[in-house]
């Protein structure tokens, strides 16, 4: 006999209450990295918005990216380098003539030309560093895995490597990925992924829009985009993406990203540039791009928008694989190396995976 009963909605549409530590969809192991740092409830709302002056904009941003450098030390990966990989550091000149430090890894002593990374870090486009301890270890075990890869200190919107608002990061990553196709055969890599999360996932996507702007795709062998920030519909949310609803809360607030917004973007000329928020991308933009792979995590807020882009490119005709990390927060399977190693590690291996098939 049928029921009558309605069917219960996940998350934060049947129950606009819920807090991380009691949807049964996350992972256990994760909450109990999360719980002693307060990162299973909601945060508290951004003290700022897109009408706020910019200056309040950045000091919150500043604090931001201070509390996350904290949340990294507290349940990310062991910042120990590996003993296997050598680190070097290339300093080169931007196309706005100011320095870029590139942070390259390798496996040491291996000089057998290997596929690429470039990989462009975290933080919405406005916090965080490559130069970050997380960060280095997870160039580290890409690596240690046998590639070679180039991480980029991009300017950012804000924050210690800012204020720089958009374009200035994306030309930053424009022009990496430019010195590393001239110098491929000194770096001795043989295809090339450009691949980051969150922020990185965005600047990912549109490095790729812009090398095809500029006669540069060919330098572009694969994209691995994981929770990309793409859309900028988080201040007023676009109900088609039903997860920036489900999630709310769910260690990212909406409100706290649509802070991110304007610290990228202060003057919200480019709501609608793919360049700035690929999620807005066309048809025409995103026909003849290389194989993608766009991976996104269950329980992020952002999971719809990552979606959304991968059925465009199918719809354009490009090549594309989603892939869903499920009973994972933002970012989850890149942050929590200790407290789920095996989540950690299928994706370094999925990346990489990806990387040796093209």
């Amino acid at each position: 006999m049928a029921s009558n009963d309605a069917p219960i909605l996940p998350g934060r549409l049947g129950n606009p209450d819920l807090q991380l530590r009691d949807d049964p969809r996350a992972d256990p192991r994760m909450l109990a990295a999360m719980a002693p740092i307060g990162m299973d409830v909601q945060p508290p709302a951004a003290p700022v918005g897109l009408d706020s002056p910019i200056d309040d904009v950045l000091e919150f941003v500043g604090q931001a990216e201070a509390a996350f450098d904290g949340m990294f030390t507290a349940v990310g990966s062991d910042p120990t380098p590996l003993a296997d990989v050598e680190r070097t550091t290339e300093v080169i000149r931007g196309v706005d003539g100011n320095d870029i430090t590139l942070y390259i890894h390798r496996k040491a002593g291996d000089t057998t030309p290997r596929p690429g990374i470039l990989h462009l870090h975290g933080g919405g486009m406005v916090m965080l560093e490559a130069a970050g301890e997380s960060y280095q270890r997870w160039r580290d075990e890409f690596a240690a895995a046998g590639l070679v890869v180039v991480g980029v200190e991009f300017r950012n919107g804000a924050g210690k490597h800012g204020p720089f608002p958009f374009p200035a990061g994306l030309n930053d990553c424009a022009s990496a990925l430019a010195w590393v196709g001239e110098n491929k055969g000194r770096l001795g890599i043989t295809k090339l992924v450009v691949s980051g999360e969150s922020g990185g996932g965005n600047l990912t996507l549109a490095t790729t829009l812009k090398a095809k702007r500029d006669g540069r795709l060919g330098l572009i062998d694969g994209v691995y985009a994981q929770c990309p920030y793409i859309s900028g519909l988080y201040a007023a949310k676009d109900p088609s993406l039903v997860s920036l609803y489900e999630n709310d809360g769910f260690m990212i607030d909406c409100s706290m990203a649509g802070a991110l917004v304007k610290a990228y973007d202060p003057t919200g000329d480019n709501t609608t540039n793919p360049l700035a928020w690929p999620y807005h991308a066309s048809a025409d933009d995103l026909s003849g791009l290389p194989p993608h792979v766009i991976s996104v995590n269950q329980l992020d807020p952002l999971r719809d928008e990552g979606l959304a882009y991968h059925r465009k490119l199918l719809a354009s005709g490009v090549s594309s694989v989603s892939r869903t990390v499920n009973g994972t927060c933002h970012a989850g399977d890149c942050i929590f190396a200790e407290a789920m190693p095996d989540v950690y590690r299928a994706t370094i291996r999925d990346i990489a995976g990806f990387a040796n098939s093209l």
